[in-house]
């Protein structure tokens, strides 16, 4: 059973490690000062101080998603219908994955820049294999994330073992792994398959273009609503229990009603009838299956990577990597791991893409979605020096760059506003990072 962890209650080696970095302001910030204010007015005045020394968390994000729905909604009428925003959540699938999936090398101050053609090849044997060879959907899916698996194991050896720069590494996989889809596709896809690889099995085919029944809908909701507000309260009665601070318990019940709100919202959107007035004979409505598996996904490494040892090495390794090597953090194989666990979410993005557009080709621009990938991340919030950030940063990330390219569609706008929108939008993010890294260094 995997450790949890409290703040308070870390290996001792991740102790040293972080005491180590604390002037490289690389290490994950954790709300300590507001856990430990007693009141809700206490800790307000925590938050706005942290956001005062540059540590603006979540803030700049959600305040750029509000000022883009505001924009595109005042320009075209038909952005916040349900139609297009359960589109939104739809087209946004693999850009998350492929965002939350650098998260994993960007916390220790690495890239990978083969990221998404790494993804599209664990795709196009999944395809392959479902199409050509006849096999299950799950197979299928396990077979492209086992082979995302082994070239995440293989660059991470690469990078640990040679001591080279991952930007090297990865830039070498881009190329290698770009001419492998090529290859693959055009030999292993059929006859005469023009370049691409068509989705023929029908649950490959849902994962981004199915829903569930709207019961169902508001049953998921409801239950994960119940055992989020479960764990919150569990948690700080644990931390209560040991002797350490927990947050004001109104700060709680807020984290709580905001998260109902948000399954109201989106079982408001997703459980209409979206089909009226476009294709009225079917009733499309329910939650798209992307969305759950989007937040899965990022359920599962957000606790990987707060409430586990994993995650705490990773934070130390990514604030001062020779003070954790020296603490006994197996540095080395911590990276790998990393590698790994990139290239699998990859794949899963991967999938999606194809699932997505229903097929795997060799136009595939792997070129534009890692670069894409980066910018998700660190349009969230995820630093470019190692240490800080979150996978709802990546989340967050994918959502606003979605936005941008939907916005721009419904504003009949090309390729070309939206590029230089998104440029500017990351721009933005990082000085928005050196800014709280300067904030954090003078503290």
């Amino acid at each position: 059973m995997t450790d949890i962890q409290t703040p308070d209650d870390r290996p001792e080696a991740v102790v040293h490690a972080e005491e180590a970095a604390a002037g490289s302001a690389a290490v994950e910030p954790a709300l300590i000062d507001a856990n430990l204010a007693r009141s809700f007015p206490e800790y307000t005045r925590a938050w706005l101080a942290r956001l005062r020394s540059g540590e603006t968390g979540l803030l700049p994000v959600l305040v750029g998603v509000v000022v883009l729905v505001i924009i595109f909604q005042i320009e075209n009428s038909k952005f916040l219908t349900a139609l297009n925003l359960t589109n939104l959540l739809q087209q946004a699938g693999f850009l998350v994955l492929f965002g939350i999936a650098e998260v994993f090398v960007l916390l220790l101050g690495e890239i990978d820049l083969s990221a998404a053609f790494v993804g599209a090849v664990g795709a196009a044997f999944t395809c392959v294999e479902s199409t050509q060879h006849g096999w299950g959907w799950f197979p299928s899916i396990v077979l492209g994330l086992l082979v995302c698996a082994v070239i995440g194991f293989l660059q991470g050896f690469l990078k640990t073992w040679l001591k080279l720069p991952s930007f090297i590494v990865t830039l070498a996989g881009f190329l290698f792994w770009e001419g492998f889809l090529l290859w693959f596709i055009n030999n292993y896809g059929g006859k005469d398959n023009g370049g691409s690889v068509n989705v023929t099995n029908p649950v490959l085919n849902d994962l981004n273009n199915g829903n569930i029944s709207p019961l169902w809908s508001v049953i998921v909701v409801v239950v994960v609503v119940v055992l989020y507000a479960v764990a919150t309260v569990t948690r700080d009665m644990r931390r209560k229990a040991a002797g350490l601070e927990s947050p004001p318990p109104a700060v709680s019940a807020i984290k709580i009603v905001l998260a109902a709100a948000a399954g109201v919202c989106l079982l408001l959107i997703c459980n209409s009838n979206r089909s009226i007035g476009l294709l009225k004979t079917t009733g499309q409505s329910g939650i798209p299956w992307v969305v759950l598996i989007m937040a899965g996904i990022a359920a599962l490494w957000s606790f990987l990577l707060g409430r586990t040892r994993f995650g705490r090495y990773v934070y130390a390794i990514g604030g001062n990597a020779e003070a954790a090597r020296r603490a006994g953090v197996a540095v080395d194989r911590i990276r790998i791991l990393c590698f790994v666990l990139c290239s699998v979410t990859a794949g899963m993005a991967g999938i999606i893409y194809a699932s997505n557009l229903g097929s795997i080709s060799t136009s595939f621009n792997g070129g534009q979605y890692v670069l894409y990938a980066v910018a998700a991340a660190v349009i969230g919030g995820t630093s470019l020096f190692g240490g800080r950030g979150k996978i709802i940063h990546a989340v967050l990330g994918g959502l606003v760059i979605a936005t941008i390219a939907n916005g721009m569609s419904l504003l009949s706008l090309g390729a070309a506003a939206q590029e230089m929108i998104t440029a500017l939008v990351l721009l933005a993010a990082v000085v928005i990072d050196a800014i709280a890294r300067r904030g954090a260094q003078a503290t």
